[in-house]
């Protein structure tokens, strides 16, 4: 694992229409990293990942992404070299897998007119329908491919441009049981085949954490809660705490559960 820094957030603070999101988040991620970015629903996830994709800008507070900080530099350009995997996906076209796939070249939703790709583009295409396991499904379309399906072809096209940083928002959302462990085994899979490559993956349970995850943030009312190694961060103590609710952690064959456990009265 090369120790090289690929993301790194500043005494954050963002603040939207006169409302504070975020206040004095710090975060560093190196290559070969994978964090999960945990909290409950309105904890402000979303919009740290929307600066480490360079999408927003922090309103005080300093972001650096491949070694560019937020501001001064082609945010275009930088978009280009990370890999953003969102299940809402705002496609509607009878688009096949290798179509997709081949948007990520383009960072287009749809295909781009009179664009065309290179022997040593589509080459990457094969090679990654067949690591995703959609060899099979080529010829299937957007509007009829389960959520799984997508789920990884939205992974292929998040990685065909080979980059550096792959964001996952939230990527287990409306698959079932079955479809998710099949995400997760590709996720590690993933992992394993690209050991450089930094994650930041969003969820809200831990179910959906992949086994490859090595470090975790919690994230409470738009503030850090915690962060840091996956085992000293997961804990029943500090998870309960960032939800204000007792929940019981267990780590067991690589991967986390949560139960909740009734309140103390009296």
């Amino acid at each position: 694992m090369v120790d090289r820094e690929v993301l790194r957030l500043e005494a954050v603070d963002f603040v939207r229409e006169s409302r504070q999101i975020l206040a004095d988040i710090d975060l560093t991620v190196r290559a070969g990293e994978r964090w999960a970015l945990i909290g409950p629903n309105g904890a402000g996830k979303s919009t740290i990942l929307s600066m480490c994709g360079a999408v927003e800008h922090p309103t005080h507070g300093s972001v650096h992404v491949l070694g560019r900080k937020l501001g001064r530099v082609d945010i275009r350009e930088l978009r280009e070299s990370i890999g953003h995997v969102n299940p809402r996906h705002p496609l509607n076209s009878p688009l096949t897998v290798r179509q997709v796939i081949l948007t990520g070249a383009t960072g287009t939703t749809e295909p781009m007119p009179r664009w065309s790709p290179d022997g040593v583009i589509r080459a990457r295409v094969e090679e990654l329908i067949e690591m995703l396991g959609l060899t099979g499904l080529e010829a299937a379309t957007w509007p009829t491919m389960s959520q799984g399906e997508r789920g990884r072809t939205l992974i292929g096209r998040a990685l065909l441009p080979d980059p550096p940083l792959l964001l996952l928002d939230e990527p287990s959302t409306g698959l079932d049981v079955a479809a998710r462990e099949e995400l997760l085994a590709t996720i590690d899979e993933l992992h394993r085949a690209r050991r450089d490559l930094a994650t930041i993956l969003v969820t809200h349970h831990l179910e959906e954490l992949p086994t490859t995850t090595t470090h975790a943030m919690l994230v409470k009312h738009g503030r850090l809660h915690a962060s840091g190694p996956v085992r000293e961060v997961l804990t029943t103590e500090r998870v309960s705490e960032c939800f204000d609710h007792p929940i019981e952690i267990e780590h067991r064959a690589g991967r986390w559960q949560a139960r909740a456990r009734p309140r103390a009265y009296g």
